[in-house]
């Protein structure tokens, strides 16, 4: 029995360290080394590159054994062999064979091409996209990948890459790739041959490095998108610039591809548009925020610098039932209440406390779960909640009636704020405001789901709060058109004309208030205190009578 148990433990020895396969990938043609190939499962997260002469090992003791393995890199055919057929011999050779490039003569006068610019443009250090080999190797593995549309033939010139931060041991080993694109996600690689870099911080100017693919005869038309991924570990963190409210696309090694709705890479591109060009046939509906939510980075890091929502010396708590409410009070005269939107804080308002605290007792307070304000609680959030947590503030510092100016969220706070507690109000400034979640573009509330999908898929607890805070957007506010009719207070009802909540919401709202004036900010989008701060603070002051 003893002898068999031993027998059986040398088996499973055997059998796992047959699951470590190593080899070399050789092009057919020319017997010769093919560096930086991805050999991976298909539709898993497991995979690794191989090196400058082609090596690699894999482990494939978690991987699937249905599954197949599959073999690719840029100029070659990509190959693909069932699991266990890979894995009978555990050191082996792998020839691909090389793309027949078909190359045609393309002739376009000079005249005939105009020179643009897409992509995301943004070089901020507030948000980005971290690559970090020390962190997860599976995640640094992965590959990130930005949409872009070309109604005509195009020509890429240059690809741009924005990078917040670099610091590495040695050169960084990236890859480029252009996909073709199927049901809205990357698909095929175009490229006929390989793209890769080998990034160094002199090579980073003014926060950029700029690929010239010029020579390459890079021509585009319709839906595409272009990936980058790093192929070799370093001791170091590069970090990319990202912006919010842009979509970008994620995936591991050889898994789907998903799409994150909240940030996206600072990818960006020269291109050469042929003009006498036929537009594209058949164009998708273009589900991008662009339009309607723009690069944010300027406004968001002069917030991170201003020292709002983080004044230590000003800064106080309101201890309520499973929150600690944080709050800051600047100037002196009638008390106004800066309320912000969705995952926002006090220094979103950092172009308007410097301002109306001149005139006014300005309260700035952080909502209960965002900011420095805390929420132990688990239930979901609720704006009638937010307004509860209002009330214990303005109670709290002894003042019997408020004004209140609030944005987004915060907006509608401030409605259930003043149909809850009329008598605690005197004027009110709704910025962006909705008073149902249809009054939001679809678009956005789109993105939203998908997103909510996401982390309650994700489970993760780490993430509740966030999961709350979209959770909330996509089912409150719930304010009848009746409700609005016992609103007496004057009102100032403002918004963008790209605003993200539907101008005839806004209306609608302006409408059946009594005392309301609409005012709709020309060109602005739902970032009016950031787009239009000196405007806004002239209208909020000469509606509140100063």
């Amino acid at each position: 029995m003893k002898k068999l148990n031993s027998l059986l433990f040398l088996f499973c020895v055997v059998f796992a360290n047959a699951q470590i396969i190593s080899g070399t990938v050789l092009s057919r043609d020319e017997n010769q080394p093919i560096p930086y190939v991805k050999i991976g499962v298909e539709k898993e997260n497991i995979g690794v590159i191989s090196d400058e002469k082609g090596n690699f090992s894999i482990d494939l003791s978690e991987a699937n054994t249905s599954g197949k393995i599959r073999i690719e890199v840029p100029g070659y055919d990509s190959y693909t062999v069932g699991f266990q057929d890979f894995i009978k011999n555990s050191t082996q050779k792998i020839f691909l064979k090389e793309k027949v490039q078909h190359i045609r003569e393309v002739k376009l006068s000079p005249k005939k091409l105009v020179d643009k610019n897409w992509g995301v443009n943004t070089k901020t250090k507030s948000v980005m996209y971290s690559v970090n080999p020390q962190f997860k190797k599976e995640d640094f593995l992965g590959e990130t990948a930005l949409e872009f549309n070309a109604n005509k033939r195009s020509k890429i010139k240059n690809i741009n890459l924005n990078i917040a931060s670099y610091v590495s041991d040695r050169p960084v080993l990236m890859r480029y790739s252009i996909y073709s694109e199927k049901n809205g996600f990357p698909d095929k690689n175009i490229l006929n041959e390989e793209i890769t870099v080998k990034l160094t911080e002199d090579m980073i100017q003014s926060g950029t490095y700029t690929l010239s693919v010029d020579d390459r005869n890079i021509w585009v038309q319709g839906k595409f998108f272009i990936g980058i991924q790093f192929l070799q570990e370093f001791n170091g963190k590069v970090n990319i610039s990202a912006a919010l409210f842009r979509t970008g696309f994620l995936r591991k090694f050889y898994g789907e591809w998903q799409k994150v709705t909240l940030a996206a890479p600072a990818i960006n591109i020269d291109v050469k548009v042929d003009k006498t060009g036929k537009n594209v046939e058949e164009q998708l509906e273009d589900e991008s925020l662009a339009d309607l939510i723009p690069d944010l980075s300027k406004y968001v890091g002069e917030a991170d610098q201003s020292g709002y929502g983080k004044n230590q010396d000003i800064g106080k708590i309101v201890k309520v039932k499973n929150a600690d409410l944080y709050y800051e009070v600047y100037g002196e005269g009638e008390p106004l209440v800066l309320l912000h939107g969705n995952s926002g804080s006090i220094k979103d308002f950092y172009q308007q406390i410097p301002v109306l605290s001149k005139h006014y007792k300005v309260i700035a307070l952080d909502t209960r779960g965002q900011g420095k304000s805390t929420d132990s609680s688990k239930k979901d959030l609720t704006y009638l909640g937010f307004a509860d947590d209002l009330k214990a503030v303005i109670d709290h510092l002894g003042l019997e009636k408020i004004h209140i100016a609030g944005w987004s969220d915060g907006g509608n706070t401030a409605l259930e704020f003043v149909l809850k507690y009329p008598e605690r109000v005197n004027k009110l400034v709704i910025i962006g405001a909705n008073i149902q979640p249809d009054g939001v573009d679809k678009r956005l509330v789109d993105h939203m789901k998908t997103e909510l999908e996401v982390l309650e898929l994700e489970n993760n607890p780490q993430k509740f709060n966030q999961t709350r805070i979209l959770k909330i957007m996509l089912k409150e506010p719930n304010i009848s058109t009746g409700s609005l009719h016992k609103i007496h207070n004057p009102v100032l009802v403002i918004a963008g004309e790209n605003d993200v909540i539907k101008k005839d919401h806004t209306e609608l709202i302006a409408r059946e208030i009594p005392n309301a004036k609409l005012r709709i900010y020309k060109n602005a989008t739902h970032f009016v205190p950031f787009e239009e701060a000196q405007q806004l603070n002239e209208d909020m002051m000469k509606f509140l009578g100063k």
